[in-house]
């Protein structure tokens, strides 16, 4: 298998390709299972875990008398296993992280797509007789889950091979992975024309596997090198060996590998752990990952309690209309799911905001090159941008939790739309941000810790939706209202971007007057972790 696989130079030439079919395979096999309303539609009628009800038989969206019978026993169930599998498109990360550092993205992608295709044939097979093996489908949403985190997390290395374009495609990236929220809605539009559950699993398993496919013979062996470890080469090869345009965007040429200590200076992945910017970043992220994921497994109750305002016995045409109108609604949240495609650039570009003044000019040369200034510090524009990005970001996560406190059906079309920005912005900032400020070598496990934290804050949905469904009867106002208030410390983290930002541009105009060239270098290394030294 490693015989197969293309050298990064090939991969260089192919990188248009990758970027494309990357993006495309985001939207169909990464984080579809975040469609979870469509879905959840598709497996009631279907008859998954029916065998716990005991009520009267439901109509369905289109005034028929469904097959199987439908109770809030079978939601909370079903429910568990979108707990289950949203965790772990979250949780996988760690493990992900350190395993893409060691082994480089191409194993993951394929043993991704393989997990991916497993997951539609067990939901396939399980469709056959539901009241038998109902409990597969928690294998098949755990495979699910984790498939697609392994192919939207190798996708973000892609973005390495273009330049200053690279937040801008990682933005696409995180984009496309943000809207596969539209393919369940989509596929319920295709099991709504009458096509079988089980011929759609089958059909999509083949997908997964043309994934695989690709991923075989055209994703190489190691991972692509960041933008300043080739800067770092191109400055020591210039003098004797002019590289090639791919070398010098993959970083890879044919002379002897560098000395140690002519490398980056090594950070301790401790202090990369404990410095205030991640453990800031973690709160922002476990708050928001909370807010988004309990509206996203709790929309289709929300909506039907803002039909019924929580009437225990609602009449027949009650019913039907409240159905119907969680069909429509929830085929509109889907739809809107492709936003995050369009607006993730829109983030890139506030991350990539006057980073080429922080260039010095290609044009210079020789010596002259060696001692240029860029018009801007690179990393002191880095914060700035990612600042600027999170408070944007914060104030439109604010706002969803406004208008999710309003009980009004055509406003949640606007609700669903800060939802999707919200969603597809907050990773693009957050992996901005360490690529900014923490080593490459760091930046897979500090992202996959990141994820994993907060999919264990995210667990708190599960016993939301029971209080919700269970006590308040279907009304999520007060738990909506908490989270709202819990939103609030989003603004913590760019609010300590903003006071080590300020330590930065103080310690760059003391350095430039009374510190050498190789202080100004260890001083630049010494705090790229966000950890500002203290003078003595």
């Amino acid at each position: 298998m490693k015989g197969m696989a293309p050298s990064l130079e090939q991969a260089f030439r192919r990188r248009w390709w990758m970027a494309v079919t990357a993006v495309l395979e985001n939207l169909l096999c990464s984080a579809v299972l975040l469609g979870w309303g469509s879905l959840l539609i598709m497996l009631k009628r279907e008859g998954f875990y029916s065998h716990l009800c005991t009520e009267n038989k439901t109509v369905n969206a289109t005034g028929e008398e469904d097959k199987w019978l439908s109770c809030v026993e079978q939601e909370e169930m079903l429910n568990l296993g979108f707990t289950i599998g949203s965790f772990l498109l979250s949780a996988a990360t760690l493990p992900l992280g350190i395993l893409m550092d060691r082994f480089g993205p191409r194993p993951l992608r394929l043993t991704g797509s393989a997990c991916f295709a497993l997951s539609c044939v067990m939901m396939s097979v399980s469709a056959y007789q539901p009241e038998v093996l109902s409990a597969i489908i928690f294998l098949a949403l755990s495979f699910n889950g984790f498939g697609g985190i392994c192919l939207t997390f190798t996708s973000l290395t892609l973005p390495n091979m273009f330049g200053s374009l690279s937040s801008t495609v990682m933005s696409l990236m995180i984009g496309s992975y943000a809207s596969s929220a539209v393919t369940f809605p989509g596929v319920k539009l295709i099991y709504d024309a009458g096509v079988s559950f089980t011929l759609i699993m089958w059909m999509w398993a083949g997908l997964a596997g043309l994934v695989f496919l690709n991923c075989f013979f055209n994703w190489p062996e190691k991972g692509f090198a960041t933008p300043e470890e080739i800067e770092t080469k191109k400055m020591h090869e210039a003098e004797n060996h002019k590289l090639t345009p791919a070398e010098e965007a993959t970083g890879e040429t044919k002379k002897p590998a560098l000395p140690q200590e002519t490398q980056t200076a090594s950070v301790p992945f401790r202090r990369s752990v404990f410095s205030p910017i991640f453990l800031w970043s973690l709160i922002t992220m476990g708050m928001t990952q909370l807010r988004i994921i309990f509206f996203m497994g709790a929309m289709n109750k929300m909506l039907e309690f803002m039909v019924t305002h929580g009437d225990p016995h609602p009449s027949e045409e009650l019913q039907y209309t409240a159905k119907k109108n969680v069909s429509f609604y929830s085929s509109i949240f889907g739809t809107l799911q492709l936003l995050c495609l369009v607006t993730c650039p829109l983030i890139g570009y506030i991350m990539d905001w006057k980073m080429k003044e922080c260039e010095v000019d290609q044009a210079v040369d020789g010596e002259k090159r060696a001692v240029a200034v860029p018009k801007r510090d690179g990393k002191i524009q880095k914060l700035t941008n990612a600042m600027r990005a999170f408070i944007f970001t914060n104030i439109l996560l604010i706002l969803f939790g406004i208008l999710s406190l309003i009980n009004n059906l055509p406003l949640q079309i606007l609700t669903f739309i800060l939802h999707t920005m919200v969603r597809g912005f907050i990773h693009s900032c957050c992996g901005g941000m360490y690529a900014a400020v923490y080593p490459s070598n760091h930046f897979g496990t500090l992202t996959g810790l990141q994820s994993m934290i907060s999919a264990v804050v995210a667990l708190l949905q599960q016993p939301l939706f029971m209080i919700m469904v269970g006590p308040l009867n279907g009304d999520a106002f007060w738990i909506n209202l908490g989270l709202l208030i819990f939103s609030f410390t989003g603004f913590l983290l760019p609010g300590y971007l903003f006071y080590h930002r300020r330590q930065l541009q103080i310690q760059a105009k003391g350095k430039t007057s009374t510190h050498t060239p190789d202080e100004n270098q260890a001083l630049t290394n010494g705090h790229s972790n966000g950890h500002v030294p203290q003078e003595a």
